[in-house]
C-alpha cells in the first residue's frame, strides 16, 4: 500500500505565492507562511494537542499582517489565500505515476496534515481520484504527522500492518516519522539536489517523482496496461 503525503508531494504550492501578491504581501512570504504553519502544527503535536490545518493557517497569516498589511480587510485577505488550496494542480509527474502504480496492483491512499477535501479537489482535477482507495486526514487521527499516532491511524483505517505501507513524501521530516512508525519510505527529491538531512532516518527509496517511483517499484519496467 502506497501512502502519499499531499501538500507539496502531490500538489504544486507555487501558485500560493500569487495569492500573497494578490493581497499586497510579498510573494516569497508564502513559503515562510507555509513553513510556520507546519511549525505550529508540529508544536501542538509535540504538546499532545492538535488543531485543523485551516485554523493554524488562518492564525499564522494574521500574525504576518502585523508587519505586512494586506490591501483589503483581514478576513477577506485570509479567505483569498486559503481558497488557493482548492485550485492547486498536481506536479506533472503525478498523473502518469499514480496510474502506473495502480496498474501495477498497488493500493493507493493519501494521508495529509490538511483537509481531505483539498486532496479530493486536487486529485479529481488531475483525473486520478478514482485510483485512490481512501483520502485520509490527520484531523481524524488527533495528531499531525510526524507523530506516530497519525501513521498508526492510517494503518488501522486501511486494515494493514504499518510494515505493509510505504509513505511517499517530499518532506524528510515525514519520511523520518513514517520510518520510526514502522513504514517503508520513499523520498521524492524533485530538486535533484540529492541532499537528505543526515540527522533524519534515511528513506528506503529516493526518487525524482511519482512516475520514477512507479518505475522503481516495478523493477524499472513499465507495468502492463490495464
Amino acid at each position: 500500500m502506497i501512502v502519499f503525503d499531499v501538500n507539496e508531494t502531490l500538489s504544486d504550492l507555487g501558485p500560493m505565492a500569487e495569492r500573497f501578491a494578490d493581497i499586497g504581501l510579498p510573494a516569497p512570504l508564502a513559503t515562510t507562511w507555509f513553513a510556520q504553519v507546519l511549525r505550529d502544527g508540529f508544536g501542538l503535536a509535540a504538546a499532545g494537542a492538535a488543531a485543523p490545518f485551516a485554523t493554524i493557517a488562518d492564525g499564522v497569516l494574521r500574525t504576518m499582517f502585523g508587519t505586512s498589511a494586506p490591501n483589503r480587510a483581514a478576513d477577506d485577505a485570509v479567505r483569498h489565500v486559503l481558497a488557493g488550496f482548492s485550485s492547486l494542480q498536481v506536479h506533472p509527474d503525478v498523473p502518469d505515476g499514480v496510474r502506473a502504480l495502480a496498474a501495477g496492483g498497488r493500493r493507493l491512499v493519501t494521508l495529509s496534515n490538511g483537509a481531505s477535501s483539498v486532496a479530493e479537489a486536487l486529485l479529481t482535477t488531475a483525473g486520478v481520484r478514482g485510483e485512490f482507495e481512501r483520502l485520509l486526514s490527520v484531523a481524524d487521527a488527533g495528531r499531525w504527522k510526524p507523530a506516530p499516532e497519525s501513521y498508526a491511524y492510517a494503518a488501522r483505517e486501511c486494515g494493514v500492518d504499518p510494515a505493509e505501507m510505504m509513505l511517499v513524501a517530499v518532506h524528510p521530516w515525514d519520511v523520518d516519522g513514517a520510518a520510526r512508525a514502522g513504514l517503508r519510505t520513499a523520498w521524492v527529491d524533485r530538486s535533484g539536489a540529492g541532499t537528505y538531512p543526515p540527522h533524519l532516518t534515511a528513506p528506503d527509496v529516493t526518487v525524482s517523482g511519482v512516475d520514477d517511483l512507479a518505475r522503481e517499484l516495478s523493477g524499472g519496467e513499465p507495468p502492463a496496461p490495464r
